[in-house]
């Protein structure tokens, strides 16, 4: 089959993963929520021997998944599971990490809060998540290409770019610890669970 393929995954994979050397230096198994197409995970997994990388989708995204894992198989890179928030039960896969990108403004705002909250109560005490994507702060947008994109998401049917400071209120007991300014626009957030 033709393989799925992103753009953006291509361009913001390695920026990615210089930040998710540092921040999951001590973590052994990371859920990726909304793999998506795959290249990312591709790309990180064999980057990153010493954790397990767990991907997730709905389960219409897998096939085109697997096309790329068949092609280019890494050791520590699972197979996707389906992972709908709201939808699916949380996995109980002995998980000490969170990624995901470019999946919260595509959320509806109840689906953004709900995986927020799930987080926070599921990760394990020193737990990291790391999120990115584009993001409000202060009730501002960062760039005027940012706020048109959040217009388009909305028409579109999407939550739309959320605010730092309604992630935290939701995410009551992960501990933001930074923002990495990224390309394109978009910031890494860094939380840890206390």
């Amino acid at each position: 089959m033709n393989k799925p393929y992103s753009q953006a995954c291509e361009n913001n994979k390695q920026p990615i993963l210089e930040q998710l050397i540092a921040c999951f230096a001590n973590s052994h198994k990371v859920l990726e929520i909304g793999s998506g197409t795959g290249q990312h995970a591709l790309h990180f997994a064999p980057n990153l021997p010493h954790l397990i990388w767990q991907t997730s989708d709905q389960s219409h995204y897998h096939q085109g998944m697997q096309a790329w894992f068949s092609e280019y198989p890494a050791i520590n890179l699972k197979s996707p599971i389906v992972l709908t928030i709201g939808q699916d039960e949380w996995p109980d896969i002995g998980l000490d990490a969170v990624f995901t990108a470019n999946t919260t403004h595509i959320m509806q705002v109840s689906e953004a809060k709900l995986m927020m909250q799930t987080l926070a109560e599921n990760l394990p005490s020193g737990g990291v998540f790391c999120q990115y994507g584009p993001f409000n702060i202060d009730g501002q947008y960062t760039s005027e290409s940012n706020r048109q994109f959040d217009q388009h998401l909305k028409h579109e049917g999407c939550g739309g770019i959320q605010d730092i400071a309604q992630l935290q209120a939701w995410a009551e007991g992960l501990q933001l610890q930074k923002q990495v300014v990224m390309p394109a626009n978009n910031l890494l957030l860094v939380w840890k669970k206390a």
